[in-house]
């Protein structure tokens, strides 16, 4: 019998990661630089850690409530409030998840139903779409371009708006091209969710992550708190990838839809790791700010770098990663990537992979060390002239 006989017309709907090839295909291949992972290279602060080996010592092995610690959840209110001026009820309006990728999920499958749309940017991370899918919701895609910096405009949402939308997500810092939507284009964005009557998902993960310009806090903005739920967590700021835990926050009667998914699907996010994110909040705002000066420098690098080879690459403003366009090349971004993997070792990530708008560019995570990120522009640059 053919096991297709028993998958389900949903799973074989959606593709697989369009990342993790070549990661596959440099797993087996030596000397390779990867500017591929989208993953701190640092590891998770001693003692952050440190509260985790804690934890497990003192018996702290048991689920906790299905929101998170309450502590934890206690912290993350006086966080959000010191950060953005904005108060969320610890009890009711804070929930602890397995990493930003549960929460975005619950987020869709709470607030959507069959056929609502949800408008999103793009090129975005890879998860996004498959989410809506999965929550039987229909993803409408707005491709965006260096000409707007890649930033998401009032004007374009407006244009893919139907009778059927329902929600927009919003990723700023964004994932892969670093773009940080800006203040005024970020207002007019907030009054056309209040015109069309929009329920808001901002994904905000990559906020600590942002150089030279202002981070904005969609829920802070004017009347928008009220429409909108906000992903966080503690992977990308606090190097903590591996412990998966993120928060939500948001408005209680959209929270408490968005729970009882969770109860359901999870219980509880790790209880060590809740009692390591509640201790990164203590203390761990130093480490921040020692990686976010590393992280500037090696981004100082890279985009000079890339523009002096003659691969135009807008200024990211946010999270990890250039988004260079690599058309001058010859090359599309696919090839482009399997020929650089190949003949100089060095991994990078297809533009397309983040959706049809990425197609010639590629993704380059600047999350390694500045040494090995030099070696790596060293060889990139070898290969573009010897192309040409």
């Amino acid at each position: 019998m053919e096991s297709d006989t028993f998958v389900s017309k949903l799973a074989r709907s959606i593709p697989p990661s369009g990342i993790r090839r070549f990661f596959d295909i440099a797993a087996t291949m030596e000397d390779v630089i990867s500017l591929g992972i989208g993953e701190p290279d640092f590891d998770t602060p001693a003692p952050i850690v440190e509260a985790g080996v804690a934890a497990l010592r003192n018996g702290g092995t048991h689920y906790t409530s299905n929101s998170g610690l309450i502590e934890l959840r206690q912290a993350i209110a006086a966080h959000v409030k010191k950060l953005y001026g904005l108060s969320y009820d610890p009890v009711q309006e804070v929930l602890v998840t397995v990493g930003v990728s549960e929460a975005l999920y619950v987020a869709m499958a709470a607030l959507l139903d069959p056929g609502d749309e949800i408008i999103f940017a793009e090129p975005c991370f890879v998860a996004y779409e498959p989410a809506a899918v999965m929550a039987h919701a229909t993803p409408v895609s707005i491709p965006t371009t260096p000409e707007t910096e890649f930033q998401l405009t009032a004007e374009m949402i407006e244009a893919a708006i139907t009778p059927k939308t329902k929600a927009l997500f919003l990723a700023s810092p964004n994932n892969p091209t670093g773009a940080v939507i800006n203040r005024e284009r970020l207002s007019a964005i907030a009054a056309l969710a209040e015109k069309h009557n929009l329920v808001v998902i901002s994904d905000e993960i990559y906020d600590r992550l942002v150089y030279g310009v202002e981070h904005v806090c969609f829920a802070s903005l004017p009347g928008m708190r009220r429409r909108t739920i906000v992903l966080q967590g503690f992977s990308k700021a606090y190097a903590m990838t591996g412990w998966r835990v993120g928060y939500v926050v948001g408005p209680e009667s959209l929270l408490a839809e968005m729970r009882k998914l969770h109860q359901y699907l999870i219980m509880s996010a790790p209880t060590v790791s809740q009692w390591a994110a509640l201790r990164a909040l203590e203390v761990g705002e130093p480490f921040v700010q020692e990686m976010h000066a590393r992280y500037e420098r090696r981004r100082r690098l890279v985009v000079d770098s890339l523009n002096a080879m003659g691969l135009a690459c807008i200024e990211p403003h946010g999270a990890f990663y250039a988004f260079p366009n690599i058309q001058s090349t010859g090359l599309d971004d696919n090839k482009f990537a399997e020929r650089l993997l190949q003949e100089e070792r060095v991994a990078v990530v297809p533009g397309r992979a983040f959706g049809p708008s990425g197609a010639g560019f590629v993704r380059m995570s600047y999350a390694t060390a500045y040494e090995k990120l030099e070696i790596a522009l060293e060889r990139i640059a070898g290969f573009v002239q010897r192309i040409r």
